[in-house]
């Protein structure tokens, strides 16, 4: 008994011994972790075309425990697949953020490349760290709610749409909103969700003419088409002596300018009707 366990207990610090002389790495985004020399981070999903980051920590420290607030200068991207594109860190950061794009038509799938921090010249006497990264490659990197699904309101007076999207990726490239189904409604609204957030965002329609408008809702990533959602949607136009008056002051009912005086009035019973 005391042979087994005195043996893991030697493997155990024979490990711990060869992480410290080899270092490691504080992983900082898309989230916190710590990997040693020759090991895996798997990152998360991201969609084709979109550009990501890793940002590790410049602090480690040696084989003897000596912190290093700049142990690591640099952070090297290498191994990518085809298509793909990186972006080495900047030097002598606090935090080293390397930059690595999909390509725009990436398979889904996993994807594995290497990352390695570097101190430059060795000057701390702990080399470097290879470590690999593995990304998972899909468009479903998010999913939206819109609110409400239908919507009444006057000529001329625009109502807002509540947007969610939950981003659940690891890339923080902004998305699209934008709506088919009104005949000059052609407004986009770029917004941000960053990685592994939620965000509700405004989103306004507005249109002149009485009637009942089946819509499509939006939502895509700037970065491909690939990435898209889309949420059915009614607006409802109705004309109301009120709603007319009120949209002489948003300039959507035009009259004479003789007549200027009494549309003010108009207008002023407008606004005080929505107040009932």
């Amino acid at each position: 008994m005391r042979t087994a366990l005195s043996a893991v207990i030697v493997s155990f610090l024979l490990v711990s011994a060869a992480h410290a002389a080899s270092g490691y790495v504080n992983v900082l985004e898309p989230y916190n972790y710590t990997v040693y020399n020759n090991g895996t981070i798997y990152l998360g999903n991201v969609g084709p075309g979109q550009p990501f980051y890793v940002t590790i920590s410049s602090t480690t420290s040696n084989s003897t425990g000596f912190l290093l607030n700049y142990g690591w200068n640099k952070l090297v991207v290498t191994g990518l697949p085809s298509g793909w594109i990186g972006v080495n860190s900047s030097l002598n950061n606090q935090a080293l953020s390397a930059k690595v794009s999909v390509a725009p038509l990436a398979s889904n799938g996993k994807y594995t490349f290497k990352l390695t921090a570097i101190n430059i010249g060795n000057y701390s006497k702990i080399g470097s760290v290879t470590f690999n990264a593995v990304v998972n490659v899909t468009p479903n990197v998010f999913s939206t709610k819109v609110s409400p699904l239908r919507v009444t309101t006057g000529p001329g007076q625009p109502a807002d749409i509540h947007v969610f999207i939950n981003n659940t990726g690891v890339s923080d490239s902004p998305f699209v909103i934008s709506i088919d189904g009104l005949p000059a409604w052609t407004y986009q609204s770029t917004v941000i969700a960053l990685h592994h957030t939620s965000g509700s965002f405004l989103y306004p329609v507005y249109e002149n003419e009485p009637g009942v408008y089946n819509l499509r809702l939006n939502v895509t990533s700037a970065s491909s088409p690939l990435i898209h959602s889309s949420t059915n949607m009614t607006l409802v136009i109705k004309a109301s002596l009120p709603g007319d008056y009120s949209a002489i002051g948003e300039g959507s009912v035009g009259f004479p300018i003789i007549y200027a005086p009494a549309y003010a009035v108009m207008y002023i019973i407008g606004e005080i009707g929505k107040l009932l």
